[in-house]
């Protein structure tokens, strides 16, 4: 539970099959509104119910919600290869952060923080994420969120076989956050 904030009352939880619907909606929504705004990222219908099936089944996903309605959601994943290639288990990858455009501000830093939050518990000092190279909107909220540039993987290949650069960020945890455990914790 958020409180003290314009989200308050929010709430995180997994989300599971029955939500699936509600992830697609959110990964179209945030789609329609790059295509709106001139970014080149993200497409409607880029990830379907089946992603999102495997996704949960594979990992994490979580969904926020506000006055009982979604209005957010981001993967967690334990290791990235494709875009950081082999790497100790030192970090946690958020993917797909994603919000309803009506959502209150402050909910993708939410989400974030929630993220952070998920990986210290789980004794992983470093939290990373990719963007586009050609995305200065979104590096520059990454990077006031906290995020430092580290790298670009130039050539990160797409389930599709299509191939796009990106940008690699991370952010050291604070040490007091990180508490030794299994990443799998329940909520």
């Amino acid at each position: 539970m958020i409180t003290g904030s314009p989200l308050s009352p929010a709430s995180f939880s997994p989300a599971t099959a029955s939500d699936v619907d509600i992830l697609v909606g959110l990964y179209d929504g945030a789609a329609r509104w790059m295509l709106r705004h001139g970014i080149d990222q993200w497409k409607p219908g880029g990830k379907d119910a089946a992603h999102f099936r495997r996704r949960i089944a594979d990992g994490e996903v979580w969904l926020m919600r506000a006055a009982d309605a979604p209005v957010g959601a981001y993967e967690l994943w334990w290791d990235d290869e494709g875009a950081w290639g082999a790497q100790p288990p030192t970090a946690g990858y958020v993917h797909r952060l994603m919000t309803d455009r009506s959502a209150p501000p402050g909910t993708g830093r939410a989400l974030l923080a929630h993220a952070e939050g998920r990986i210290a518990a789980a004794g992983r000092a470093t939290a990373r994420l990719d963007c586009l190279s050609g995305n200065p909107r979104l590096r520059t909220y990454y990077e006031d969120a906290g995020y430092a540039v580290v790298g670009e993987e130039p050539a990160k290949r797409a389930p599709d076989g299509s191939v796009y650069g990106v940008l690699l960020l991370e952010k050291h945890l604070p040490a007091a956050r990180i508490a030794i455990g299994n990443p799998r914790l329940s909520p």
